[in-house]
């Protein structure tokens, strides 16, 4: 996975941007950038290339990951989702998951700590 940019968001503070702008597509890639990281949580948005995926996974801190172009599938526990532009999964803390890029999507993703 590859980071297009760094974790300052000074460029961002204050204005006005989409979400689909700030990470471009990457040919057989997962590019992400992250916005805020701090002792409360992260917010990280990502490009996935169509066939890359994230491998299933857990996190210690509940996240929700928001599609915002394009088609994701996410397991979670075992179970498979597709999501589409403008639709979002709440995952659990502890629980196994996994992101598979059904075409080339983006998404946001939050963590809670």
């Amino acid at each position: 996975m590859s980071d297009d940019s760094s974790t300052q968001t000074d460029d961002l503070a204050g204005t006005v941007f989409e979400l689909s702008d700030l990470v471009d597509y990457q040919t057989g890639a997962i590019v992400s950038r992250t916005l805020i990281d701090g002792e409360g949580g992260s917010v990280t948005v990502f490009a996935f290339d169509e066939g890359q995926n994230l491998s299933e996974h857990t996190a210690p801190h509940d996240a929700l990951l928001q599609v915002f172009d394009g088609t994701a599938a996410v397991t979670l526990d075992g179970e498979r989702h597709e999501l589409e532009d403008g639709e979002s999964i709440l995952m659990p803390a502890d629980v196994p998951h996994a992101v598979d890029a059904v075409t080339s999507f983006k998404m946001a993703l939050s963590m809670i700590r």
